[in-house]
């Protein structure tokens, strides 16, 4: 069973999907319509928290094509007024009003009627451009509704100077509804967040006016969405469904695993100290930490619920080499391994994560330092990689990462803006559009690491399923985070305190 998810489809799948799922009805494609339009507008007001929410008179600005993403956009901003009383909003019509589709005409309809006296301006560009006082007031939302599937290079004279105007003028956040008017076309859209309504089409992987990526789910796919879209998925929130569920109740902490982290250095303590208190939020029955034995006793108080065993260090404060010992330090009853976290360079440490991996054969999590060929090379266990882009060059990863995946044999999380989670095996990428910009920070790594590695633990037969259970996780605590606190001013660790009600709580997307 694949981890929850549903399949990525090319500009021509997705154009013949939509095809074959309506059928010519137009109610099935009005009620399509209406989802995805509260679902824009419910994502956007969830993201513009992030910078403070909606203000109480808020500005929203419609960039209307022909087509049925221009009715998207008009049902959000209808939705979005709804929501905000106090709120008003400009429309362009970039090929005129008389030029909309008979959808996206009755969703224009239906905004006038909802909105009475709140539409401040409803016309061409050119009429907008011509002294309209809303030029000299900055926007909070900037809605993209101009193209979608039907969209094809290059851009006509009439949206590139809507999309000029659209980018010049301040917006605190632009959004594009399903794909952004002329994705990487240089005079595009340059949206901040683009909200994929229905179907996760692949050119946006990568589209650099893109901005963040959203995938709102519409119900198009179901069950089926198993069988088809093997190569390449989107990961959804109900990935983290086993682990909401109730716990059996004869259970004990032997019942959850027993996660064994090999970490840390005296360059580096807050490494290990972050993933073990990562770890110990996972739901894992325990957590040892194996770090130089200099650390221990200040790890112990902070975190007294996990077991700290010292190990013997370089004179550099690094895990020193041993040829003995090791089933004395609770590896024997590991479930699975974490080994990396501030470990540190150190040619000696680095051998010793070698002799470990050579004797280990639990699944394995390699991280951070630990991610290099020399101790890869040595593992005889199960493996989960967690590269970013640098590190993943450093162990010989190319463009072909189902190809690498099976060469290592390894489930690999590559880490990015839109993180990917590779099998080789059948060849399956995940990609989970969870976080920004608010885990651009120092330990973010780390925390990933404990985490995954506490879902190992608990699952050690299935790598997979564990890899993108943490991913998501991780990430939607951190859209928490951002949205409560904002993006600046945190700390890393406080996205601790987001996991629980990532579980107990539906997340608003």
């Amino acid at each position: 069973m694949l981890p929850a998810s549903h399949p990525i489809l090319s500009w021509e799948e997705s154009l013949a999907f939509e095809a074959n799922l309506f059928n010519g009805d137009e109610q099935r494609e009005w009620s399509a319509m209406a989802r995805a339009g509260r679902a824009v507008a419910s994502g956007v007001l969830s993201d513009i928290g992030e910078i403070g929410g909606l203000s109480a008179a808020g500005r929203l600005l419609v960039l209307a094509g022909k087509g049925n993403n221009a009715g998207d956009a008009f049902i959000a901003a209808a939705e979005m007024l709804r929501q905000a009383p106090g709120a008003t909003a400009d429309v362009i019509f970039v090929y005129g009003e008389r030029a909309l589709r008979p959808l996206a005409s009755r969703a224009w309809r239906e905004l006038v009627e909802s909105a009475r006296g709140r539409i401040g301006f409803a016309g061409t560009r050119a009429s907008f451009e011509a002294g309209h006082p809303s030029l000299q007031r900055p926007y909070d939302i900037c809605l993209d509704g101009i193209f979608g599937l039907q969209y094809r290079a290059p851009l006509d004279r009439r949206a590139a100077e809507v999309l000029g105007l659209a980018n010049r003028l301040p917006v605190r956040l632009r959004a594009a509804v399903d794909l952004p008017s002329g994705l990487d076309d240089a005079g595009g859209f340059r949206a901040d967040f683009t909200y994929a309504t229905g179907i996760l089409k692949e050119p946006l992987l990568g589209c650099a006016n893109a901005g963040r990526l959203r995938y709102l789910d519409l119900g198009f796919f179901g069950l089926g969405s198993q069988a088809c879209g093997l190569l390449s998925r989107v990961l959804t929130p109900d990935a983290l469904a086993p682990l909401a569920r109730l716990r059996l109740s004869q259970s004990d902490k032997r019942s959850f695993g027993h996660l064994c982290i090999f970490a840390g250095s005296r360059n580096y303590p807050g490494a290990a100290l972050m993933a073990v208190r990562a770890a110990l939020r996972s739901g894992a029955g325990r957590v040892t930490a194996v770090v130089p034995e200099s650390l221990v006793p200040a790890f112990a108080a902070s975190a007294p619920e996990a077991m700290w065993t010292g190990w013997p260090e370089t004179k550099a404060g690094g895990l020193a080499r041993r040829s003995r010992g090791l089933r004395a330090r609770g590896f024997e009853q590991a479930t699975a391994v974490v080994v990396g976290p501030g470990l540190g360079s150190e040619p000696e440490t680095l051998a010793a994560a070698a002799d470990l991996l050579g004797a280990l054969t639990v699944p394995v999590l390699l991280d951070a330092d630990a991610l290099r060929a020399k101790v890869i090379g040595a593992a005889r266990s199960p493996l989960v990689l967690t590269p970013h882009a640098g590190e993943y060059a450093r162990i010989g990863g190319g463009p072909d990462l189902p190809g690498f995946c099976r060469e290592r044999r390894a489930v690999v999380v590559l880490k990015g803006p839109v993180t990917r989670i590779c099998r080789g095996v059948p060849p399956t990428i995940f990609h989970s559009t969870f976080g920004g910009p608010v885990l651009a920070r120092g330990g973010s790594g780390d925390l990933l690491a404990g985490l995954l590695g506490g879902l190992l633990a608990q699952a050690p037969e299935d790598l997979l399923a564990a890899a993108c259970r943490g991913v998501v996780w991780h990430g939607l605590a951190a859209d928490a985070l951002a949205r409560d606190r904002g993006q600046t001013s945190v700390v890393i660790t406080q996205l601790l305190d987001y996991l629980p009600d990532v579980l107990r709580r539906p997340p608003m997307l």
